[in-house]
C-alpha cells in the first residue's frame, strides 16, 4: 500500500474519531431497490438500510465502529416524510416523491435523512492516480467535487474544514 492510501485511510479514520467524541449526528445510508414481480405482481420500491455515515460535501463516511474505514462519493439524498399522493406536476417532483415513499417504506426513522446512490470508494491502490472524487496523486490524498471537477483540495485540508465546521458550527449556526 502506498503512503498516499495509507494516509488518506488515516485521515478519515481521525474524521470520523473526531465526529463520533463530539457527538455530531450522522444520517442514514439506504440503497433503492426495486423489487423484481412475484407472480405477475408489481412490488413497491423500497430503501434498504446500509448503515449510518456522516455527510462530508462530496464524501459519506462511514459513523459506526464496524464501517470505519469506509467511504462513499455522495449520491443523493431524501428525507423520510409522508411522500403525499401523486400530483404529476413536474417527472423531478415525481421522482423525489417515490424516493421518499421508498425511504418511509425502508423503516427508516420519519424526519431522518436518507443518503442514496452513493458510489463506494475504495480505499486501495486504486486510488493513485484515479478519476473519483477522492484520489491520490504523487502520494497526497485529494479531494474533488465530482469526477468531472478539474480543481481538488488535499483530504486534509478538506476534511480540517469540514469535519471542523460540524465539530464547531460558527456562532449562530444551530441557533
Amino acid at each position: 500500500m502506498t503512503d498516499g492510501v495509507q494516509r488518506a485511510r488515516d485521515l478519515l479514520d481521525d474524521a470520523a474519531r473526531r465526529l463520533r467524541s463530539a457527538g455530531v449526528p450522522d444520517e442514514a445510508l439506504g440503497e433503492y431497490v426495486e423489487p423484481k414481480a412475484f407472480l405477475g405482481i408489481r412490488r413497491e420500491p423500497t430503501m434498504r438500510s446500509l448503515g449510518r455515515v456522516w455527510r462530508i460535501g462530496a464524501l459519506l463516511i462511514g459513523s459506526s465502529l464496524d464501517a470505519g474505514g469506509r467511504v462513499w462519493a455522495t449520491g443523493s439524498i431524501t428525507r423520510v416524510t409522508d411522500p403525499g399522493r401523486a400530483q404529476f406536476q413536474s417527472v423531478s417532483a415525481e421522482v423525489r416523491r417515490a424516493y421518499r415513499a421508498a425511504a418511509a417504506k425502508g423503516h427508516f426513522d420519519a424526519g431522518d435523512t436518507v443518503n442514496h446512490g452513493a458510489v463506494p470508494i475504495p480505499l486501495d491502490e486504486s486510488l493513485v492516480d484515479g478519476s473519483g472524487v477522492l484520489f491520490v496523486e504523487d502520494d497526497v490524498p485529494l479531494v474533488r467535487w465530482s469526477p468531472a471537477a478539474g480543481s481538488s483540495v488535499p483530504l486534509a485540508d478538506y476534511l480540517a474544514d469540514r469535519v471542523g465546521l460540524l465539530v464547531e458550527p460558527p456562532r449562530g449556526a444551530t441557533d
